[in-house]
């Protein structure tokens, strides 16, 4: 179960139960025959057998190369079938990748044939990728037939409204075959110039709360939801396409402000968490993509226990900062972070998914990334793919 608030685990207790044998001596006729006690038989309970984890046990089969590349989601242009399946097949020896985002380049006339663009990239349909869109309608919006209202519409909508076109949207969003919706802006922008300021759905914490619950109760067994840009965007005006944002508000007033839709999304269910490319200087002075820090206050402060992935890692070298001019190095920092799944849109290609899957093989081998923090992002990934398998 998700928790919406902060808080600690909590120990298990541990009971302690003491048995009492009580001798009983009576006095009987010395004429008396003393009696045998009587024995009884008793048959030990069989052992239980262990439950095995699906996910686990999935995971645990696959390749070294097999798992690097379920951690990868890119993109190539157009709506090819051949190329699409070439693209989502480009791991180390031929590994499939995990996911996939459209692009507005990648999306059909309708609907009906955007599935057949989805259909190209179920190498096993059996086990589906996660295929994302960026729709959160409004200022951001891959589907020309949505015209449904986004952010700054929305910003003075009640919940009832906001999760009624939320819910429109992802059956939108469904029909094209996709399952995961970058859909959901839960920044609180502190600055209406900020580039975020239209697209958030609040301009306060407590109205962003309330409808970023309400956006993720709209795509509840639709498409998988996504809370974007973890920890909040809203708090520095600069615009992460081009820079690295920084801030210097603490932990203290980031909880007080920009963590509270957050919070309520998760705790609303939402299964995905998208780490942005500022900086919090006085928690890390790392972008949160790459922070391990800002990875643990989601984990155990947040208690977010689904899958967390990087904002577009190719927005890091367009940023002009030399540390972060290499997005494969870029993609194994990112996972080393605590993300599990690693997002490449800018500057992505036919080859540059495969070059991020090798480089993570490569960490591994070398021990620069622990072969346990692989597997975890993994099971975080196949964790979301095996839910959306088709009935059987």
């Amino acid at each position: 179960m998700r928790r919406s608030a902060w808080g600690t685990r909590s120990a298990w207790g541990t009971a302690i139960a003491a048995l009492a044998v009580i001798a009983l001596v009576g006095c009987a006729p010395s004429t008396a025959s003393p009696q045998a006690s009587a024995s009884r038989t008793v048959t030990p309970s069989p052992t239980p057998t262990p439950t095995v984890d699906p996910v686990r046990a999935a995971v645990a089969r696959m390749s070294l190369a097999q798992q690097a590349s379920s951690v990868i989601m890119g993109t190539v242009p157009g709506t090819d079938p051949a190329a699409l399946r070439a693209f989502m097949t480009s791991g180390p020896e031929g590994a499939s990748l995990g996911g996939f985002i459209l692009m507005g380049s990648n999306v059909a006339a309708d609907a009906a044939q955007e599935k057949a663009v989805t259909d190209a990239l179920l190498i096993d349909p059996v086990l589906p990728p996660l295929i994302a869109i960026d729709q959160e309608g409004g200022y951001v919006s891959r589907l020309p037939w949505d015209t449904l209202p986004g952010g700054r519409r929305l910003q003075s909508a009640d919940p009832a409204q906001v999760q009624q076109v939320f819910a429109q949207r992802a059956a939108l969003v469904a029909a094209t075959g996709a399952n995961l919706n970058f859909g959901i802006v839960a920044d609180v922008p502190a600055n209406p110039k900020s580039f975020i300021a239209p697209r958030a759905l609040g301009t306060d914490p407590a109205s962003s709360s309330a409808r970023v619950v309400a956006a993720v109760e709209g795509e509840k067994e639709v498409v998988l939801s996504t809370l974007k840009h973890f920890p909040g965007h809203g708090a520095t005006p600069g615009d992460s396409h081009v820079s690295i944002p920084s801030t210097p508000m603490g932990l203290d007033e980031w909880r007080a402000g920009p963590a509270a839709p957050f919070a309520a999304g998760i705790g609303a269910g939402a299964e995905v968490l998208m780490f942005g490319h500022l900086a919090y200087t006085a928690v890390d002075a790392a972008p949160a993509s790459l922070s391990p820090r800002w990875h643990e206050i989601a984990r155990n402060d947040l208690g977010f226990t689904g899958l967390m992935i990087t904002d577009d890692i190719g927005m890091l070298t367009s940023s002009g900062v030399a540390a972060y001019r290499d997005p494969v190095a870029d993609a194994v920092a990112a996972l080393a972070a605590g993300n599990d799944m690693v997002l490449m849109i800018a500057g992505s290609d036919a080859r540059t998914a495969g070059r991020m899957a090798q480089a993570i093989v490569t960490a591994v081998q070398d021990g620069t990334l622990p072969a346990e923090r692989l597997q975890d992002a993994a099971e975080h990934v196949m964790a979301q793919r095996m839910a959306l398998r088709p009935a059987q």
